[in-house]
């Protein structure tokens, strides 16, 4: 299940689920990582939610109920960032709000949280957010560095002062690529990572395809060796 979440099954690099966030707020790490812990946050909650009142919702109105209960915790998150990361909430705007209409969240309560007990259903929404702040941090960080030279710069609206030290810079001379920061950047750089996904699972499969003897026993082919020596052939 962890692994389905961060790479097997991503929603972001798979599914290609949960778009509109993670392109228009990618345009820094530090963006990108605020945005992946916040629908996180609110994946891991309405799940655990939809999961307990699973066997209460009568059908027809289980969609209208997801609804009600991820907009509950959109409205929790929005007022907790605002409270205590003010100035990330303002550079996020108006798509902490949208973490409702995400189709990711309103697709693994209907798929999986609703059909499921509290613990797989809690830990589905985490593997499934994480990897989804997997790929939103890593597209902003190239985006960061190929536009402006830096990374995880205002590291500090995110984790105070003390994570200044994290931002790491080329310096004021550094003319890097505007495309990376514009919308289209977005689009061909998450193309990239989309290719590369594909190119190391299709790198593995062929690994483990290699590392298989040819002619080796199989596990059936083990047990039906066991049943023969437990039954040998009458005497003539």
């Amino acid at each position: 299940m962890i692994g389905d979440g961060l790479w097997r099954q991503n929603q972001a690099l798979v599914a290609l689920l949960g778009l509109c966030p993670l392109l228009a707020t990618t345009t820094s790490a530090t963006n990108g990582l605020g945005m992946g812990l916040a629908t996180t946050t609110v994946l891991v909650l309405s799940n655990l939610v939809i999961s307990l009142i699973r066997n209460l919702m009568r059908p027809e109105i289980r969609l209208p109920v997801f609804v009600l209960v991820i907009a509950s915790f959109v409205t929790a998150v929005e007022l907790v960032m605002q409270a205590n990361f003010y100035e990330l909430s303002r550079t996020l705007g108006i798509f902490i709000p949208l973490i409702v209409t995400n189709c990711m969240i309103v697709g693994r309560a209907e798929s999986f949280a609703s059909r499921n007990p509290v613990f797989p259903a809690v830990v589905d929404g985490l593997a499934m957010g994480l990897g989804y702040s997997l790929v939103l941090t890593v597209l902003g960080g190239i985006r960061e560095f190929l536009a402006q030279g830096t990374l995880f710069y205002q590291a500090d609206i995110l984790f105070g002062e003390g994570a200044r030290v994290l931002s790491l810079s080329l310096g004021p001379d550094f003319h890097g690529a505007l495309l990376a920061i514009l919308p289209p950047g977005a689009f061909i750089t998450l193309g990239f990572l989309i290719a590369l996904k594909n190119i190391l699972d299709k790198a593995m499969a062929r690994r483990r395809a290699s590392a298989r003897v040819p002619g080796a026993a199989t596990p059936d082919d083990r047990q039906s060796a066991g049943k023969a020596t437990d039954h040998p052939a009458p005497a003539t």
